[in-house]
């Protein structure tokens, strides 16, 4: 055995972020983000960073919760051998089949420490197929003229992928979808409603954007997590390719998407499944002919970092939604990614993802 990847240490970092501007979804509101970062340090002195994202309504877990777990945890995997990293992950995956936030924040370093040990990028890791990804924007749920306002600097910030989040009320999301429109007219609109709608709603909104002749290109998660019979009508009658989100959390999840045709497309956020699971998810989404997402929950370049070397790495993502680290008012991520516009160039002579906080270690 090598046991210069033997895990030494697993430490924890607050990574407590304020947002540019309130950002509203249907099923939550958020001004500030208060995520974990994880390292994972090896006896070669290999140090590798992952992120444990927390969103009210969406992980199970507070900061105080995942910090519990993170700490039980880390002191499991010390002295454990990091190139097992698969072993270690189903591990972590039958202890904490609820927290797959704290699992994928651990398998994140773990994978990351390995990338710096072994000395190559993580997209390299995960297949080479890229070394950059392009990301849209997103517009959360706001009044008509901020969306307005919105699109037009997102324009002239050179991005051609608007999402909106919708889902609290159909008139007041029919405004903000026409407002996106009048300020930015060509672009290519994905709206996201975070399981706020029901089939009638969602039927109903698609209509009215037929008659103003508006066709967005990706309808995300319009139903709660569990209408399976729902998302298969949509999947069928929508006219417009419904991405599984909430809907899809597993593996598990995934093969009954294909196998019962429920949507055409499944976004793979890695912090509601963990590494290894994600990578069970694409092989079956690909399998079944369905397209390929990529997103995240509010998190900043360490978590979002790993994301774009994931799918570019692996490649085959139509769709690229990482870009929350746009929305915080300061970056507390050293090194990593570089960005110029939409565009991430994820190869910039580091390993692994390259990103780290700004902490004395």
């Amino acid at each position: 055995m090598n046991t210069d990847l033997e895990i030494r240490k697993v430490a924890l970092y607050p990574l407590t972020v304020p947002l540019k501007a309130t950002f509203s979804i249907a099923t939550s509101t958020l001004s500030v983000i208060e995520n974990l970062a994880v390292t994972v340090e090896l006896a070669d002195g290999s140090l590798g960073w992952g992120e444990v994202p927390i969103l009210p309504q969406v992980t199970k877990e507070d900061q105080e919760t995942a910090r519990d777990i993170l700490t039980r945890e880390g002191a499991l995997l010390e002295g454990k051998n990091a190139g097992s990293w698969r072993r270690i992950a189903n591990e972590l995956r039958e202890r904490l089949p609820d927290h797959a936030a704290v699992r994928c924040g651990l398998e994140m370093a773990m994978i990351d420490a390995l990338m710096h040990s072994w000395r190559i990028p993580l997209f390299r890791f995960f297949g080479g197929c890229s070394d950059n990804i392009i990301t849209d924007i997103t517009i959360p749920i706001c009044p008509a003229a901020e969306a307005e306002r919105l699109a037009r600097q997102y324009k002239a910030d050179g991005f051609s992928i608007i999402k909106t989040k919708m889902g609290h009320d159909t008139g007041s999301d029919l405004d903000r979808i026409l407002a996106i429109k009048r300020g930015f007219s060509d672009c290519r609109l994905i709206l996201d409603a975070n399981t706020g709608y029901t089939v009638e709603e969602t039927l109903e909104v698609l209509s009215e954007l037929r008659r103003a002749k508006i066709n967005p290109d990706l309808l995300e998660q319009p139903l709660v997590r569990d209408d399976w019979d729902g998302m298969g009508r949509l999947a069928r009658e929508a006219g417009v390719a419904i991405a599984a989100d909430e809907s899809c959390r597993s593996a598990g999840d995934a093969l009954r998407i294909v196998r019962e045709g429920l949507a055409q497309v499944v976004n793979i956020k890695i912090a509601k499944c963990g590494v290894m699971e994600a990578l069970e998810i694409t092989a079956i989404a690909r399998a079944g002919m369905l397209g390929l997402m990529i997103g995240g929950m509010v998190e900043t370049r360490i978590a979002m970092g790993f994301s774009a070397h994931f799918a570019a790495g692996l490649g085959g993502f139509d769709w690229i939604d990482l870009d929350t680290p746009l929305l915080l008012a300061t970056d507390p991520v050293k090194g990593g990614y570089k960005t110029e516009g939409p565009r991430y160039f994820l190869d910039t002579g580091g390993y692994g993802h390259g990103g780290s906080l700004m902490v004395d270690n």
